[in-house]
């Protein structure tokens, strides 16, 4: 059985945690029903920080494994960390890998701020690198948190050594939930998210082999939508429009760059791939056949293997 524990928390960065900080800090108690390994074992390894913002300190929900460069991870919209559960292990043999929830994401408290947006969630990586990890790293973003990513490396490129994109937003339009959130039909649209089926139609389309489609899968993917103020955050994001400003940052960005693309990708197609490949200098595109649009979690070895090579 996974007990949920504040045992093994980094100690807070600045101040002290609160009552309510802290019992924002551990997983939902569903996360007992996870039975494969490697989401047992992340779960079982999930941290919070105490991270300063201007907003206030926020509990932030990371994982750490292994020694060497710092690589940190970025989720996609409406995920957690969980997403990078078959990843971490096997770049952790290489690399000191991190993977962090966004603001309003995730295991992240999301009682401090009823903001959520582009610029609070850069600040939110920023003070988590600045405060927790504390030297510049190799930054990567899956899907929405390739757009994340993307902000961040073109807004403080000190602070990100090299930048690899796995499927990411960066020219493709927000989730079209969007346009519905707007009171009423906002509570309307994220309860739709919540629907057990309509999460499983999601997880189908994103995968190549749907038999990754299992329990234990949609779990993981929903055990976050149980964290108290889930619906309003996922509202205040959408409302603010989401990453649909990247185009024209793609090309400024300067650090070497990885792009790594599931060649069936059927969320955001494959086309954005080539086009990430000619705007951005110094850029490797490598393609994971029999892959859907989520490498890390249908091709981990093989996800792993890429930034393996592209670190050394």
């Amino acid at each position: 059985m996974i007990e949920n524990s504040t045992s093994g928390v980094q100690k807070p960065v600045k101040g002290q945690m609160t009552e309510q900080m802290t019992e924002q800090m551990k997983l939902p108690d569903a996360a007992v029903g996870l039975t494969e390994e490697t989401s047992r074992a992340i779960a079982q390894n999930i941290q919070w920080a105490n991270v300063e913002l201007p907003t206030g300190a926020v509990a932030t929900s990371y994982v750490c494994q292994g020694e060497g460069v710092p690589v940190l991870m970025l989720p996609g919209f409406d995920s957690s960390l969980f997403e990078f559960r078959r990843l971490v292990p096997e770049l952790a043999q290489q690399a000191q890998v991190w993977a962090m929830d966004l603001l309003g994401f995730g295991f992240c408290d999301r009682t401090v701020t009823p903001q959520i947006n582009p610029d609070l969630i850069k600040q939110h990586i920023l003070a988590f690198c600045q405060q927790v990890i504390g030297r510049p790293v190799v930054l990567v973003g899956a899907s929405m948190g390739g757009g994340a990513a993307i902000d961040f490396a073109v807004s403080y490129p000190e602070m990100v050594n090299q930048l690899i994109l796995i499927d990411a937003v960066g020219f493709a339009a927000g989730p079209a939930v969007g346009k519905f959130m707007f009171s009423p039909l906002d509570k309307w649209a994220t309860n739709f998210l919540r629907n057990e089926g309509v999460r499983r139609k999601i997880s189908e389309k994103a995968y190549y082999d749907k038999r990754f489609v299992t329990p234990d899968a949609s779990l993981c993917a929903s055990l976050h939508l149980r964290m108290t103020d889930w619906q309003a955050a996922l509202i205040a994001f959408t409302k603010s429009g989401g990453y649909n400003f990247l185009s024209s940052k793609v090309g400024q960005i300067s650090m070497p760059t990885l792009v790594i693309w599931g060649r069936y990708d059927k969320i955001l197609g494959y086309k954005d791939a080539s086009r990430f490949e000619r705007e951005i200098d110094n850029c490797k595109l490598v393609w994971v056949e029999d892959c859907g649009h989520v490498p890390h979690l249908e091709k981990p070895q093989i996800t792993a293997e890429h930034i393996s090579n592209f670190l050394q």
